[in-house]
């Protein structure tokens, strides 16, 4: 009968609130996220990013990730370590720390997120002179 009146829908809504903290906390997740979702927290990687899967979603849409709270509203998916990418975007099943395949070497970097448009980001300088001179006006007399 509930399901029928689509009581449901609303007992569903009161379980994704109350997992993900209250109505306050789920609010700000919303305003974050632009989508207020439920499910298991699989892990976290060492930037604070936690990764989040729930089946009862379509494929597709049942893996995601929250971005850590240092970064607030300014974050994009260069922050996705390469490790958890592959579990994200279903190239496999295996967790990073369940995977024994993954290579880790001393000579491999860290990851580093895309650092275009902040004031870290890499502008090259060139040594040649331009061959173009801009114009200046006349000094006034």
């Amino acid at each position: 009968m509930a399901k029928a009146l689509g009581l449901d829908k609303f007992l569903t809504l009161f379980k994704i609130i109350r997992e993900n903290g209250g109505i306050f906390k789920s609010i700000r997740i919303l305003y974050i996220n632009d989508d207020l979702k439920t499910g298991v927290l699989v892990g976290e990687d060492k930037y604070g990013n936690k990764y989040f899967e729930n089946n009862m979603y379509f494929f597709g849409r049942n893996r995601w990730v929250r971005y850590s709270d240092r970064v607030g509203t300014n974050y994009d998916a260069s922050q996705v370590s390469p490790e958890w990418y592959g579990w994200l975007h279903y190239k496999t099943d295996l967790l990073p720390h369940h995977d024994p395949y993954r290579p880790k070497y001393e000579w491999m970097l860290d990851h580093e997120p895309n650092l275009s448009g902040t004031p870290k980001a890499y502008m090259p300088y060139s040594t040649t002179a331009p061959k173009i001179k801009p114009w200046q006006p006349p000094a006034p007399k």
